[in-house]
């Protein structure tokens, strides 16, 4: 199996920052755990003499194997056959379905965030939803995998989901048509006063030179200098270690970009700029990095390297607060284990486990309507039963968002409509950009 492309293809259903395995080891088994294996098998062995009917051996082992990696942390997971082929059909970015980002929380099917322009997007799906029912069908309680699977299919099909959103009495339909789900990790646009924004909607192979690429078509379209740059990662659910550092190398030309640190050997590893690309492109130019709480994993990475190397202005929402890294590991030709091994920090050591990347300009997204309510149920790393605990054991009031009102933040969704504003993040964050490009502070 190619390891490296399936880490890359694992982004596109959880949020997680990936490392394709290069050698994998068997642990020793400890000799104390012999009692505890004895009572593993005895139960296998009770299971099979006594219970009500017959049971397949592979479905104990499965099930043996699924409670180990639950018992660690919500990303810790085992990847048969049929797992690993149907992340090698999004291996290219091109697959039938819905377009989402989901996760299993507490029995039930709930939204990270839909990719941008998906069919779930287009037909009103928000991060934060909970998919109560498919097609009138109860999933509450079912396995994750059934119902992914049970959202693709052909392009031009229909689904019905079912949704209870916060800040709605009661649960609605949405009826979403299926279609090619055709993945851009990067898009570009120029806006007005020569401001670039490039969007990063997932960190799959070859991002740092997309985004490369995106800026350099950008200063050919441009009527003169670029006077300031938005990188748009918000709704990212991450993706490969290796594309984060490559694409913060982009912007930087010194220090660490992020140092990972595991108990196996070789999972501690210092991450520098200069590794992956010489020199810094866009550099002199005021960049600012938006984020929200769907932005997770390798985002979170690009947004902490370019805070505390004091090269972005960060802004948005508190992101989703996953500082953990997984690796694919072989067990045999068709399956694997995807298995927590180490966790991330920024520069200046910081971990961003459960609390996530603070924005230096705290910017709610006044466009949402549903902004108030559904921000008391946005679903971040520190909400996941069983997530990793950071070092630092963070109280619940450092991770409340501020709730003092602020002056500049109180058009409502309709006003903001009426003046042609769709994304008030985006709008705000280029508004910034203009009134503080130099040309701007000149005729002042």
């Amino acid at each position: 199996m190619k390891f490296a492309a399936l880490a890359r293809a694992t982004a596109l259903v959880t949020a997680v920052a990936l490392v394709p395995a290069t050698t994998a080891g068997l642990a020793q088994v400890d000799g104390r755990a012999g009692p505890e294996f004895a009572k593993l098998f005895a139960t296998y062995q009770m299971i099979k003499k006594s219970y009500v009917e017959p049971v397949d051996d592979n479905k104990l082992i499965r099930g043996a194997i699924d409670g180990m990696l639950a018992s660690l942390d919500p990303h810790s997971a085992y990847l048969d056959g049929s797992d690993l082929q149907r992340l090698e059909t999004m291996i290219d970015g091109n697959y039938s379905g819905l377009g989402l980002s989901v996760i299993m929380d507490d029995g039930a099917v709930k939204v990270i965030s839909p990719f941008r322009g998906s069919p779930a997007e287009k037909a009103g799906v928000k991060a934060g939803d909970y998919i109560t029912h498919l097609n009138g069908k109860l999933i509450y309680g079912g396995d994750l995998d059934d119902a992914v699977q049970q959202m693709r299919g052909p392009a031009g099909t229909a689904i019905q989901l079912t949704i209870f959103r916060a800040g709605r009495e009661e649960p609605f339909d949405v009826t979403v048509t299926r279609g090619v789900i055709e993945l851009e990790p990067v898009t570009y646009k120029l806006e007005k006063g020569n401001v670039g924004v490039i969007t990063v909607n997932e960190f799959s192979r070859d991002v740092g030179v997309d985004v490369l690429a995106a800026w350099e078509a950008m200063r050919k379209e441009a009527s003169g200098r670029i006077s300031g740059l938005v990188l748009d990662l918000r709704s990212n659910p991450g993706g490969s270690l290796d594309e984060a550092v490559a694409l913060s190398d982009l912007f930087l030309d010194k220090g660490q970009i992020v140092s990972q640190r595991g108990r196996a050997k070789g999972e501690s590893i210092n991450y520098n700029a200069e590794s992956m690309f010489r020199g810094e492109i866009a550099a002199g130019v005021p960049l600012i990095v938006l984020i929200d709480s769907g932005s997770a994993s390798a985002s979170e990475i690009v947004a902490g390297a370019l805070q505390d190397q004091r090269r972005a202005l960060i802004m948005g929402q508190r992101s989703f607060g996953k500082g953990s890294v997984q690796t694919l590991l072989p067990l045999t030709r068709d399956s694997a284990l995807k298995l927590t091994t180490a966790r991330y920090y920024t520069p200046s050591g910081h971990s961003v486990q459960e609390g996530g990347i603070e924005p230096d300009i705290l910017v709610p997204q006044l466009s949402d309507p549903d902004l108030e309510k559904r921000a008391k149920f946005q679903l971040r790393e520190s909400d996941l039963r069983g997530h990793l605990v950071n070092e630092l054991a963070l109280e619940d009031k450092a991770l409340e968002a501020d709730k003092r009102e602020d002056p500049r933040f109180k058009l409502t969704s309709a006003e903001l409509k009426a003046k042609g504003v769709e994304d008030f993040q985006l709008y705000y964050a280029l508004e910034t950009l203009r009134r503080t490009s130099p040309a701007t502070v000149a005729r002042k």
